[in-house]
Formats: structure tokens, C-alpha cells, sequence
């Protein structure tokens, strides 16, 4: 009933007569990263699908498998920090040029293609602000001109979104996140058609990024409790995000279950739910959001998302802190952001701890 972890590192083979590829774990195909792979393919209903150390493993493996000297990258401006910063700085010193586009003006990506682009890069929903981005018409305009849309679905998951039933050709993930469940593993994942999953495979041999067999079994539990957990996470934060409306000060609320996100129809339409992640935006800026976060006593103020338990995290201070305060204005992160990744308590307790640490500021 339960999958072994096959920890060795050396099978046997490589004599003339073997019949099959050499088995290697820096190959990926040791037999718990293959039944994890088969798995993950069969959640995004793609051909083929890679289990990698981290995240961010994923995403720069695909570019890289995208996109060559001379070549360009064409990708929506709102992006997770350290996605943004390997195509500002990692890419161009490979000789890849990389424009980024506003995905809220659909027309931005037609005017800001070239002849010479070979990936079209979103997130879905966006991180922070959870802004939820249409892929159908980005994939389209990728399909008519031949070029993969790559799509970060880390937030969503395949519970709550499958890009490639909306026009993605890629789609990637930090499974440190949902996927895993625990916040006890670090992996990505790449899935999409079999010919570009083995070109990042390729890729995998070279870098060293494969996942460890142990990990890799953790990440293959937390996919079996994967459904009932978002179901979890998608209630939570929709409550959640309800109770805080009006709270003192607390000037705006972002959840896509909301009438008042800009996204709302868009999310009801798109997606199976609307996610564990909520923002809030306090009233007096990145100062008072550092000295509230510090007074909460259930809630736990760390850099990750996506585990059982509800995590609070200053974007100012960890995923763009390497933006100016007028760059992450821009992108939808005002002074006064708290990221927050609705866990598996109650909200009802949730909020009171939220109102206490407001309560108790300055006192």
C-alpha cells in the first residue's frame, strides 16, 4: 500500500547487453522519483512530468531548456522575487533577453512578442497579490505563433487549477509548498509535453537538481492527503478572509472568493477553489505590519506557504525584498502587505489572533 524509498544511489548495469538507461539518482530515474513523476503527470493530465530539488530547480530548468543565446523571454511583471531576479540577471548573462508585460492589459503580450521569443512565462494565481491572470489568451497567442506558455501554478495546485486545460504547454511548481503539505521537504516540479520534460531532464543530468529518493516518498505522501487538504485551505481562507472585512485596522482584505477582488469572476470561472492564501493590507504602512506580525501567538511569522499550519510573511522582508518599495508599489504590494497562508486551524481563532495583535500594538 505504501511505495518504497529506494535510497540507493548505484544499481546495477553498463555492460553491452542492458537492455534499458542506466539508473542513476542524479538521473531521475531511480523508482521513487519515477512512480512520483507518473503521479504528478496524471494530477496536471500531462504527458510527462519531473520531480526536482527545489522550485526554483523547476523554473530555471525550463528556461534554460526554452531559451538560448540570442533568444527572448516574454513574461507577465508580476512574478515571485527570485523568479524575477534569475530573469533580470541569470538569463541575460546567458544571452537571453527577457521584457516583461503588465498581465492585466491582454494586449501587452501581442505588441511586446518578437520573432526572435521562445517562451511566454505567467503565475497563476500571482504571488503575492493573488491578481489571477487569464492563461487562455496568453496560450493562444503562444499556439498561433508556436511558442510553450509556462505557467507557476504553485498557489493554485492541481486541485484548484490545470493550465493545460487553459492554453499552458509548461507547467511548474514549488512543491515545497501545497504539494508536500508538511513544510518538512523542498522539490519543484516540471509537467507538461514528454519532449520538453526531457529536454529538462537533460538538463537534470548536467545541474545535479534531481530530487532525493527520501524526499521525493515524502512528496508522494503528501499528494495522497493533497485533496482534502485544499479543500481545507480553500474554506479557511475564504472565511478567513471574510471575518477580517471591517476589522480596525485593517485597510483592505485580497482573497479571490471576494466580490471586491478585481479577479473574482475570472477566479470562479477558472479555478475549482480560491485558494489558502490571502493578503491583508494594513492601515500605517510596512512599519506597523512588522510590529503586528511580531505580537501574533498562533500564527507563525516564516518565508514559505502552503503547510498545515498558518504562516505569515512580510513581502517587503522576504520574496521582493529585493525590490524598491516603488517596484513592488507598482506590482500590487502597498506599504503595509502581510502575506498570509491560511493553515488548518479554525478561523474563528485565526481572526482573534489577527485582532489582539492589532489590539495590543503600541500597548
Amino acid at each position: 500500500m505504501v511505495p518504497p524509498v529506494v535510497q540507493s544511489a548505484t544499481f546495477f548495469g553498463g555492460l553491452p547487453d542492458d537492455p534499458h538507461e542506466l539508473r542513476y539518482n542524479r538521473y531521475g530515474n531511480n523508482p521513487t522519483q519515477v512512480s512520483l513523476a507518473h503521479k504528478l503527470a496524471a494530477l496536471e493530465g500531462a504527458e510527462a512530468a519531473l520531480a526536482l530539488s527545489s522550485g526554483m530547480a523547476a523554473i530555471s530548468l525550463v528556461l534554460l531548456a526554452l531559451a538560448r543565446q540570442g533568444d527572448h523571454v516574454l513574461s507577465s511583471s508580476l512574478l515571485y522575487g527570485a523568479t524575477r531576479t534569475f530573469m533580470e540577471k541569470e538569463l541575460p548573462r546567458r544571452g537571453v533577453e527577457v521584457s516583461f508585460v503588465d498581465p492585466r492589459s491582454p494586449r501587452s503580450w501581442r505588441h511586446a512578442i518578437r520573432p526572435s521569443t521562445r517562451a511566454l512565462y505567467l503565475e497563476v494565481p500571482v504571488n503575492p497579490t493573488l491578481r489571477i491572470p487569464d492563461p487562455t489568451p496568453v496560450g493562444q497567442l503562444g499556439l498561433d505563433r508556436g511558442i510553450p506558455l509556462v505557467v507557476d501554478a504553485t498557489f493554485a495546485t492541481p486541485m484548484n487549477l490545470r493550465p493545460l486545460e487553459h492554453g499552458a504547454d509548461v507547467v511548474v511548481h514549488s512543491a515545497t509548498k501545497y504539494m508536500g503539505g508538511h513544510s518538512d521537504l523542498t522539490a519543484g516540479v516540471v509537467a507538461g509535453a514528454r519532449p520538453l520534460v526531457d529536454e529538462v531532464t537533460a538538463l537534470m543530468h548536467l545541474y545535479g537538481s534531481a530530487i532525493d529518493p527520501h524526499t521525493a516518498w515524502l512528496l508522494d505522501r503528501g499528494l495522497r492527503t493533497l485533496p482534502v487538504r485544499m479543500e481545507a485551505h480553500n474554506r479557511g481562507a475564504t472565511e478567513l478572509a471574510r471575518r477580517l472585512q471591517g476589522v480596525p485596522g485593517i485597510a483592505e482584505v485580497i482573497h479571490p472568493s471576494l466580490p471586491e477582488h478585481p479577479d473574482h469572476a475570472l477566479a470562479s470561472e477558472l479555478m475549482d477553489g480560491p485558494g489558502g492564501m490571502l493578503g491583508v493590507v494594513l492601515e500605517g504602512g510596512d512599519r506597523v505590519a512588522e510590529e503586528v506580525v511580531s505580537r501574533l501567538a498562533l500564527m507563525a511569522v516564516a518565508p514559505s506557504l502552503g503547510g498545515v499550519e498558518t504562516l505569515v510573511s512580510l513581502p517587503h522582508l522576504t520574496s521582493h525584498r529585493a525590490m524598491s518599495q516603488a517596484a513592488r508599489e507598482e506590482s500590487g504590494i502597498p506599504s503595509g502587505f502581510i502575506r498570509i497562508s491560511v493553515g488548518l486551524e479554525e478561523p474563528a481563532d485565526l481572526e482573534a489572533d489577527i485582532r489582539q495583535a492589532l489590539a495590543s500594538r503600541g500597548g
